[in-house]
């Protein structure tokens, strides 16, 4: 292992789920020789404790950020809290002489955008925002192909994502249900699809019409309680989660929540629940590629279906992520040629780790010395800012009607 001096001093901020493993355990297990987690910010500091544990570091622990950096002095900050509160850390932190990686997506306002991105120019420090689907193996097999021109100039986009009953459901359990948390899962869940969208066409965002309604989950639903574990309907309700029933979300969440009063279990029917869990939405980019995407979360199954329509063929994907039956580890790219060009069946084997593999190569992006990026798959701040404002795009044409312009940012 290469001396601590040589390591990257980073701190933690917001210990839930996906701070406690991906920044956490699963970046210290796997990249250990580059950094070096030198404290753990939580205003939940039982929450921080528990996450400590499961870590397994003894790094000292915060509730006071602030304090942290000012006592601490790192060099990163991986922030991981609820959306609505990134700008502040990651203005704070860069203006502290820290660089950032931000957990998707970067932030959730226009105002938030330019404050971050104002910031970063003004201290020359860098923000990374976390789009590890750009690293999935088959991801990256699709920009090669677009960008080799397998398929001539593209001239539009299928892309339709599907939550299912687990995955679309934990969204509406948690902060993300509240368009003043999350921007919405326009914003939230989106900021994935769309930034994919931007990165393989390499082009932006200039207007989106759209459409979103709440049609299952909320006041949508047939009765209602305030949590699962002591809900009336429990027994009868396809939504109930018994935390007990997961030791890592029971003991990251259960007791924790005496201290801040957040239940990891409150139920997907609560009628002040106000984004959609319905989305369609036409995307016009500056190339003139038109998109047409949805994003629906209550499916039997869990996964995506994108197609490339192009000048001279079509390049088509399914990738299952969780269904009902079995599938191989391994996906299926169709370049299908016009003209009788025939199709070409090209299998990409899914890699260990989370995301087919793709948490790992953005990671070993990152903290790696040496490592090429070919394919442009980091992401700042612009493009975490050009999928936000997309989805905002379209949650306000959802909301107003008509379609809306998005922002254009300097290269």
């Amino acid at each position: 292992m290469a001396e601590g001096s040589n390591r990257t001093r980073y701190a933690l901020v917001g210990v839930g789920n996906r701070g406690t493993t991906m920044w956490g355990r699963e970046l210290l297990a796997g990249w250990g020789d580059y950094v070096e987690l030198v404290g753990i910010c939580d205003l939940n500091t039982m929450r921080a404790e528990r996450a400590r544990a499961m870590i397994g570091t003894a790094a000292p622990l915060y509730a006071d950020f602030p304090q942290m950096m000012a006592e601490l002095k790192p060099q990163l900050v991986v922030v991981c809290t609820p959306d609505d509160t990134h700008d502040d850390i990651i203005v704070e932190a860069l203006e502290a002489g820290a660089d950032v990686i931000s957990e998707k997506p970067l932030t959730t306002t226009a105002e938030k955008i330019e404050r971050i991105r104002a910031a970063e120019q003004r201290t020359g420090r860098r923000v990374d925002v976390s789009f590890n689907y750009r690293f999935a193996p088959t991801a990256a097999r699709i920009k090669e192909l677009i960008d080799a021109g397998a398929i001539g100039e593209v001239v539009s986009v299928d892309f339709h994502w599907y939550l299912d009953n687990q995955h679309g459901a934990d969204y509406f359990r948690r902060w993300h249900a509240f368009r003043a948390r999350s921007g919405s899962l326009f914003v939230h869940k989106a900021t994935h699809h769309f930034d994919l969208l931007n990165w393989y066409l390499d082009s932006d965002p200039v207007e989106v019409k759209a459409h979103g309604e709440l049609l299952h989950y909320g006041r949508k639903g047939p009765f209602r309680g305030e949590r699962c574990r002591t809900c009336p309907h429990k027994a009868r309700c396809d939504y109930y989660l018994d935390l007990s029933a997961d030791p890592f979300l029971d003991t990251l969440y259960e007791e924790p929540s005496a201290v801040d009063g957040y239940f990891r279990d409150a139920c997907v029917y609560r009628e002040e629940i106000d984004i959609p869990d319905t989305m369609t939405a036409t995307i016009r980019y500056a190339s003139g590629v038109q998109v047409s995407y949805s994003l629906n979360t209550y499916m039997p199954v869990e996964g995506h279906h994108i197609a490339f329509n192009g000048h001279r063929g079509r390049i088509e994907l399914r990738q299952y992520e969780k269904q009902p039956w079995e599938a191989p580890a391994v996906d299926e790219i169709l370049l299908i040629r016009s003209f009788g060009g025939g199709v070409e069946r090209i299998r990409v084997p899914h890699e260990p780790g989370g995301h087919y593999g793709g948490d790992n190569r953005m990671r070993d992006m990152i903290f790696r010395p040496g490592a090429q990026d070919r394919l442009r798959q980091r992401a700042g701040s612009r493009a975490g800012a050009m999928s936000v404002l997309c989805g905002i795009a379209a949650l306000e044409s959802a909301t107003k009607g008509g379609a809306c312009a998005v922002p254009a940012l300097p290269a």
